[in-house]
């Protein structure tokens, strides 16, 4: 008997944010988009569209962020599950590993960052039909750029899993075949460090894409 494929979104939830505000009275990830969600609502949201199965990494100490993302899965029925990540703070690398040993047995990982909700469902979708066409790692390109979420399969799980600190995954990137898919998507690059990123965004987001819970 043949094993369906399962495949895995994983979001990205668990950094402080300095950037945004050092003072850490403000989290990015909880600044409210036009349509009412919070940014790790929607981009979870926009993993959720895609994946029956999606991971939100979250540092144990941000209780509110847990706390919106409990309350927003319950009341929307949303196909997302929080996971706490003890040692966040050794680095991207830390809520990434925490998340491939959650899901061992998956034949592959789109992994996505919480603070870019304005990717569009359907890159999310054709970097997933990469995976699941056969390649090992797939990336979305804008305009000659690659940018986020990168699909990896299960071929490379012990090198992802041996990853440490904030280095990521890109090695991977650099040492093995990597598809590219061309997409007309400017979220793919659209992460937000500061305010100032958020509302020149927004600004110029055109209406079609102004995010919206489907």
């Amino acid at each position: 008997m043949t094993t369906r494929p399962h495949w895995t979104g994983i979001l990205l939830a668990a950094g402080r944010g300095r950037r945004f505000d050092p003072s850490g009275t403000e989290d990015k990830l909880l600044q409210t988009l036009p349509n009412g969600l919070s940014l790790v609502a929607q981009s979870a949201v926009n993993l959720a569209s895609v994946f029956d199965d999606v991971l939100v990494v979250v540092r144990k100490d941000n209780v509110r962020l847990q706390s919106v993302l409990h309350t927003f899965a319950a009341t929307h029925a949303a196909q997302f599950s929080p996971l706490i990540c003890d040692n966040a703070d050794e680095g991207m690398a830390a809520s990434l590993t925490a998340a491939l040993r959650q899901r061992p047995d998956s034949s592959g990982w789109v992994v996505a960052l919480a603070d870019m909700p304005f990717v569009r469902p359907s890159t999310i979708r054709q970097v997933l039909q990469g995976l699941e066409d056969g390649a090992d790692i797939v990336v979305p390109v804008y305009q000659g750029r690659r940018g986020h979420p990168v699909g990896f399969s299960r071929r490379h799980a012990a090198e992802l899993l041996a990853l440490t600190g904030d280095q990521g995954a890109r090695r991977l990137l650099q040492t093995y075949p990597v598809q590219e898919i061309v997409v007309d998507d400017p979220g793919i690059l659209q992460d937000v460090d500061q305010l100032s990123d958020l509302q020149g965004y927004l600004q110029n987001l055109p209406a079609k894409n102004t995010p919206i819970l489907k």
